[in-house]
């Protein structure tokens, strides 16, 4: 197990946000979680480590989000989301972790900008959900959650537009990610990401997501729609910022 106590410092806070982000805050903030924890160890084995303790907290908050979901969305999101794990797996040695930060950076920083530039939240008209666009987007946010976990983004760069009510958006996105991140048990062992090492740092952790989870639900209850969506687009322009950083290698 590690024992670095620095790496349990970012480590926590990581956990921390994840779980307030799937707790009600948006799903997209969570990608901050590999980055954090990345300042100690290396991004893989962040992912490997953190990935049981995403898997539970989609338990958790779904427990409380069920069936609040959009159907139809994950009709189109899911089919893509399986393709983008297989590639995912197909190029995980192969693709470079900076070169998925630059896309996914430029995706969140866009739709941010997109969002604060034209007030899309105050007043702009919804756009219907396509299910080919849905599979588009599918696809990239399983293939960029696959390897840095950051699928995030790309799937709100899908249901964003359409200005569901917050509860949709959440339960739409735990939805998705839940079957997404089951997706990525298998590939992740035949990468050899299970090791006891970081299955005994994730169980260290674990007690922390639960905390996360009651903290987001929580706040998600106390704002209405237009600071919903103006946080999350708040915090998809940190994460673009971040990820086009860390990308940079300054």
């Amino acid at each position: 197990m590690i024992a670095d106590p620095w790496f349990y410092v970012a480590a926590t806070v990581a956990v921390l946000i994840v779980g307030l982000a799937k707790g009600g805050l948006g799903g997209g903030i969570g990608v901050v979680g590999v980055p954090l924890m990345a300042m100690v160890v290396g991004p893989v084995q962040a992912a490997a480590i953190l990935l049981p303790i995403l898997m539970i907290m989609d338990v958790l908050a779904l427990r409380v989000y069920w069936q609040q979901w959009d159907i139809g969305n994950l009709r189109a999101l899911i089919p893509g989301a399986f393709l983008g794990t297989v590639l995912g797996f197909l190029t995980a040695q192969q693709i470079s972790p900076d070169g998925l930060r630059v896309i996914v950076g430029a995706i969140a920083l866009i739709y941010a900008v997109q969002y604060f530039w034209l007030r899309a939240g105050r007043g702009g008209t919804p756009r219907q959900a396509r299910p080919l666009l849905g599979v588009l987007w599918g696809t990239t946010a399983g293939f960029t959650s696959f390897s840095i976990h950051a699928g995030g983004p790309p799937l709100q760069a899908y249901l964003l537009p359409q200005q569901m009510h917050r509860t949709t958006f959440q339960s739409t996105s735990l939805a998705f990610f839940f079957i997404v991140n089951w997706l990525k048990v298998a590939p992740y062992y035949w990468l050899g990401q299970w090791n006891t090492e970081n299955l005994l740092t994730s169980a260290m952790l674990l007690p922390i997501a639960p905390i996360g989870i009651t903290l987001g639900r929580r706040i998600h209850e106390r704002i209405n729609d237009a600071i919903f969506y103006a946080v999350v687009h708040a915090g998809l322009f940190v994460i673009g910022v971040k990820l086009l950083y860390d990308a940079s290698g300054l």
